[in-house]
C-alpha cells in the first residue's frame, strides 16, 4: 500500500525580520499605510528615549498595536565595551536603567535589544541578556569601504550569519540596508530567495527613511527600496517577524 509521504523539506518558517534603529519615530510612522499595505511587522529600536514627545509615544504605542515591536537602542547610543570597562554596574546605570525606565513610562517594556554601532562584547552581552532582553542584535554590511577603496564585497545570500535558523539563538546579525551600504534590487530578492528555499528568517536593517539620495550628512534607507522587499516577501508569502519573535518561534 502506498502512503503519502510530506515532503520534509517545509517553508512554513520561512520569513523575513526587519528592524529600524535610532530616534526617527516620525518618519517610521509615516510608513505606516505601507506596512499595512503589505501586513509586515517590524522593530523599532528606540535610543534616547528621555527625549521622547507625547505625540512620538502616541505614534510608538500606534504602531506598537498594529503588532509592531517597540525594542531598545541605549539610553545615550553610547560606546559599550568603553562603558562596561568600568564594570557591569557603571554600563548599566548609564546605558541602561535610565533609557528602560523612561521606556516603561512611556507604556514600553522592550525585550529586544539593537546594539548602538553594533558595539559589544561577551560581557555586555551577559548583562543584557541577565537583565532579561530576549535576543541582541549586531550589524552586518555586506561591502566594506576604507579611505574610499572597497575592502569587500559579498552578495547577501553568501552570508549565512544573517539568516536566523531557529534554534534558540539571542544573539544576531542583521543586514544594513541603508544607501551608503550599495545592495541591489537583485541582491535582495536572491537574499528572500534563500530565505524560503532554506526555511530561515533572512534579518534586515535600516535608520532613517529616505525619499532621495542622502544629504547633509543623512544615513537611512531608501523607502522605494524598502517597498520592494516588503512586495517580494509578501509575493513569496514570507513571514514577518518581530525580533523578539525569532528565540520564541518553535
Amino acid at each position: 500500500m502506498m502512503h503519502c509521504r510530506r515532503n520534509a523539506e517545509t517553508h512554513e518558517k520561512a520569513g523575513v525580520a526587519i528592524s529600524f534603529d535610532d530616534h526617527f519615530i516620525n518618519e517610521w510612522f509615516a510608513l505606516r499605510p505601507m506596512f499595512q499595505k503589505y501586513n509586515a511587522k517590524v522593530t523599532f529600536f528606540v535610543t534616547c528615549p528621555d527625549s521622547l514627545t507625547q505625540d512620538e509615544i502616541k505614534k510608538l504605542r500606534l504602531l506598537q498595536s498594529d503588532g509592531h515591536e517597540i525594542g531598545f537602542h541605549g539610553t545615550i547610543h553610547g560606546k559599550s565595551t568603553e562603558l562596561i570597562a568600568a564594570g557591569p554596574e557603571n554600563y548599566k546605570k548609564i546605558e541602561l536603567t535610565p533609557g528602560l525606565s523612561y521606556m516603561a513610562k512611556a507604556g514600553f517594556n522592550p525585550t529586544s535589544y539593537a546594539h548602538p554601532g553594533g558595539n559589544h562584547n561577551d560581557q555586555v552581552d551577559s548583562v543584557l541578556l541577565a537583565s532579561g532582553f530576549k535576543i541582541l542584535r549586531d550589524v552586518a554590511i555586506s561591502r566594506r569601504k576604507m579611505m574610499g577603496f572597497q575592502m569587500y564585497a559579498l552578495a547577501p545570500r553568501l552570508m549565512p550569519w544573517i539568516y536566523y535558523s531557529f534554534d534558540n539563538q539571542q544573539v544576531v546579525d542583521a543586514l544594513l540596508i541603508d544607501e551608503d551600504a550599495g545592495l541591489t534590487e537583485p541582491e535582495m530578492m536572491e537574499a528572500l530567495e534563500k530565505a524560503k528555499s532554506t526555511n530561515k528568517a533572512l534579518m534586515l536593517f535600516g535608520h532613517e527613511p529616505l525619499y532621495g539620495k542622502p544629504q547633509n550628512g543623512e544615513y537611512g534607507f531608501n523607502v522605494p527600496f524598502l517597498e520592494k522587499i516588503l512586495k517580494e516577501a509578501d509575493r513569496k508569502k514570507l513571514k514577518f517577524y518581530t525580533m523578539s519573535e525569532l528565540p520564541e518561534e518553535k
